[in-house]
């Protein structure tokens, strides 16, 4: 971002802020339909049963806490790829 003047960097950060929301968007529903179509089984009632909730509830828990751990990795691994050289700034 170094050459580019103050008009392209804004430009830019909106474009990236853009990606970012749509990224997490899709991340979103990605969660969404998975633990809904691996946890709702019963649609004669408008409210979750309480097994279906605590299903969710697990799910939910487990694809964040995997997400972390996955960013945790990619992170360590730049930092590796940065110390040994192989990753550009």
């Amino acid at each position: 971002m170094d050459g580019l003047n103050a008009n392209e960097q804004r430009e830019l950060a909106m474009r990236m802020e853009k990606k970012q929301m749509s990224q997490f968007m899709n991340m979103y529903s990605n969660l969404v339909q998975r633990c809904f179509e691996h946890c709702v089984d019963d649609f004669t009632s408008a409210k979750l049963s309480s097994k279906e909730e605590g299903c969710t509830m697990r799910c939910v828990d487990k694809f964040i806490k995997g997400s972390e751990r996955l960013g945790q990795r990619f992170q360590e691994q730049n930092a590796a790829m940065a110390q040994s050289g192989g990753l550009m700034r």
